[in-house]
């Protein structure tokens, strides 16, 4: 219908004014044609009577001139003739000779004409062509004898007929030029606009022409190389910002947003909440930050994008707050952006998040020697909690394009499902835990759909290029799809996913940093806290009581650091803060249990006179009294078995500005992609972790300084806005093309 209008009706229109403005003219040079062709038959009938008639005329013979007017007359077309005197008056006329119809009259004193007159005359019946003839006959002496004129009278009223006909028929021709000529053209055009868009699509998407040739359309390559490099700015854009240092703020954040995705909506979407409402058993409620990295990640991102924040509401007193729509504005102390909740039964949370989630998914890419558990209860649990936070998406979008950040192995199925409904969304997917290689992964039943789930993502982003290295491997054993390893692309199902990495981290300056005292002060405050002298040396660690965390092995560790290294003894306290977690589960129960006993083994031999070498202290700590154990500590061991990235070892490093400590960091955390001037360990090699510790101890102030300066520009640099303006920059540029390409889609739709 559009290529009709566009195409078809300025044709018609134009056509149509062509035709009636030629069609008068048409008509009137057909009628001077025949009036032509009329007064040519005319003059032979003249011609051929002439001697004749001048004969008869001479010698009066009016019987003869009245039998040879009947017999001209006799034509259907010839209705009369009519002889008339010099003296302009009718002498002899035939049948039928109109009353109204006389002889021109000749002026006085005028000389006769001498050729043949024609005018035409209108009448009741119709037009009437009045020829005029001169009858002369020759005269002594080389002299004229005028003998008066021969009038025919013929119809031509059959001209205007035939005139009016050939003006419908070119209205007609023209009409069925124009249908042709529109239907010639719509067709031409379809057919060459669909090659140009084909040519378009394959030159800039060869992924769509996997192994076929893909020319450009001579024609289109003008237009191709302009969106080219139109995708090229955009891509110098995303390459420049990342190659210029830029202070990523809050504010900076907010620019991007406006600048890059102007009128965007932001919903993210994750499990664990940022804020859990409590019952403090005295009739009030209390508000708790839960210890996550995740939260400490995307909460600052949440309140810079003013956006919509979907989770599970798990405390005891969430439903209490909420509106009837399920939300509460948040933080607490000055509201920024909406919490919606997701209410889970007892059931959905077994199977969900207990179940497929932290007894299967968790252990099968921590790779952490816990054997997965897997059951198709869990997983039919996981689908409809999968499905429950799509539809509260769906409900909480205002547009059709909104910005989803999908975060964590709870909702691989997610973006699929809301891809189905919201096909103009922009998804980005963080997987915030290693991705295992496709030998590991295969054990998982039903990675087809987990695989298929996260392909719905415009982005999928995960901490290490390793991890998505590992992934893409994955798919490309798993799943039938077009992968371009040069821009780390899959494509499948005709939509197409970003893999890329995204280096997480905290934001810059910590909130809890604020308000924190002086270095010395917290270490004096710390070591009071736990009965330590004031010169003891002191080595932290904070985790959630988790087995992928290692906290058994840096124990043994230190074990071995007191054997090897007795002058510690006594000398060297290791406060180990752990926050129970998943205590439903038997793997977390039996590691709580395995890490309370051998801790109290390890204080039991090296133990004396109050001394202990370990604290574990199983509760939870405010983000304001951990970085008070951080600023207080010589010595910080992060010994992740198997960790995406790792912030608390980089809150250890923000914490220190004082330019002090030393960072143990495992080789297999994803920190130590970044904080290379840490001391990086295996931490299943016991002797290699003591050993480390007590170069830690030992290192002199100068190279801890100059460790911890370098550590901490590259953490103030790369924080978690820039982690998460990466991510959107990646997405607006997403955006961008699709809006290009959905331009080109509805050309060719049309």
């Amino acid at each position: 219908m559009n290529m009709l209008v566009r195409f078809a009706l300025p044709l018609l229109v134009v056509l149509g004014i062509m035709g009636f403005a030629l069609s008068p003219v048409v008509g009137h040079l057909v009628g001077r044609w025949f009036q032509h062709d009329v007064e040519l038959r005319l003059n032979l009938i003249f011609n051929a009577v002439q001697d004749s008639l001048n004969a008869m005329v001479r010698a009066g013979a009016e019987r003869e001139i009245d039998t040879l007017f009947q017999r001209i007359a006799a034509d259907e077309r010839v209705l009369a003739l009519g002889l008339c005197a010099p003296n302009g008056t009718l002498s002899r006329a035939s049948a039928g000779w109109p009353i109204q119809v006389g002889c021109p009259a000749v002026p006085a004193g005028a000389a006769a004409p001498r050729k043949p007159a024609f005018r035409v005359d209108p009448l009741a019946g119709g037009a009437l062509l009045v020829a005029t003839f001169p009858l002369a006959a020759p005269a002594p002496a080389g002299q004229r004898d005028e003998l008066g004129s021969l009038i025919i009278l013929h119809d031509v009223s059959f001209i205007e007929r035939r005139s009016a006909d050939t003006q419908l028929y070119l209205a007609a021709a023209l009409a069925l030029l124009g249908i042709v000529s529109a239907g010639v053209t719509v067709l031409v055009a379809r057919l060459t606009l669909r090659r140009w868009l084909r040519s378009v699509r394959q030159s800039l998407n060869p992924a769509l022409t996997a192994g076929a040739r893909s020319d450009t359309v001579p024609e289109m390559r003008p237009v191709v190389a302009e969106i080219r490099q139109m995708l090229r700015d955009l891509d110098l854009s995303r390459h420049t910002a990342a190659g210029i240092r830029v202070d990523w703020t809050p504010d900076t954040l907010r620019r991007v947003l406006d600048n890059e995705l102007p009128g965007a909506e932001v919903i993210v979407v994750s499990n664990r909440e940022p804020y859990i409402h409590n019952h403090d058993g005295h009739g009030g409620v209390v508000v708790q930050r839960p210890a996550s990295g995740l939260v400490t990640a995307l909460e600052p991102i949440t309140r810079a994008c003013g956006g919509t924040w979907i989770a599970h509401g798990s405390g005891s007193a969430d439903r209490a707050v909420v509106d009837r729509r399920d939300h509460i504005a948040v933080p607490p102390e000055n509201p920024s952006y909406t919490l919606r909740r997701i209410w889970l039964s007892e059931e959905e949370e077994e199977g969900y998040y207990y179940g497929l989630a932290n007894e299967g998914l968790w252990p099968l890419c921590h790779i952490s020697f816990t054997r997965p558990v897997l059951r198709e209860a869990d997983w039919e649990h996981y689908v409809a909690v999968n499905r429950r936070f799509a539809d509260a998406v769906v409900q909480e979008a205002r547009t059709d394009n909104p910005i989803v950040l999908v975060h964590d192995y709870h909702f691989a199925l997610l973006p699929r499902m809301v891809r189905e409904r919201l096909p103009n969304a922009v998804i980005i997917t963080f997987w915030h835990i290693p991705w295992p290689n496709a030998e590991v992964f295969s054990i998982f039943p039903w990675r087809e759909a987990v695989l298929d789930g996260l392909l719905g993502s415009s982005i999928i982003g995960f901490h290490t290029r390793f991890h998505c290295n590992n992934f893409i491997d994955t798919v490309d054993r798993f799943l039938e799809c077009h992968i371009d390893r040069e821009h780390a692309t899959v494509s499948a199902g005709g939509h197409g996913a970003l893999v890329r990495p995204y280096p997480i981290s905290i934001e810059w300056p910590p909130a809890p940093l604020q308000g924190q005292a002086p270095v010395p002060e917290c270490r004096t405050a710390v070591r009071a806290r736990h009965g330590l002298p004031a010169d003891t040396l002191l080595g932290v660690g904070v985790e959630r009581f988790d087995f992928t965390k290692g906290i058994p092995d840096r124990f043994r560790a230190v074990e071995m650091l007191l054997e090897n290294h007795p002058e510690l003894i006594g000398r060297f306290v290791y406060l180990q803060v752990a926050a129970p977690t998943r205590s439903k589960l038997p793997a977390y129960r039996e590691l709580q249990a395995e890490a309370t006993a051998l801790a109290e083994a390890i204080n039991a031999r090296f133990g004396r006179d109050g001394y202990r070498p370990i604290l574990l202290v199983a509760r939870h700590h405010e983000p304001s009294d951990v970085y008070e154990l951080f600023r207080a500590a010589d010595v910080c061991v992060v010994s992740s078995l198997h960790d995406g990235m790792n912030l608390v070892a980089k809150e250890f490093v923000a914490s220190r500005d004082d330019e002090q400590g030393v960072l143990i960091l495992s080789t297999f955390a994803g920190a130590s992609r970044e904080l290379l001037e840490a001391l990086i360990v295996n931490p299943y090699d016991t002797r290699s972790m003591a050993d480390a510790i007590r170069q830690a101890l030992s290192m002199p102030a100068d190279q801890q300084q100059e460790r911890m300066r370098l550590m901490r520009d590259l953490v103030r640099e790369n924080n978690v806005y820039h982690w998460a303006g990466r991510m959107l920059l990646d997405g607006a540029r997403i955006r961008k093309r699709s809006r290009i390409q959905a331009r080109i889609d509805a050309i060719g739709a049309a």
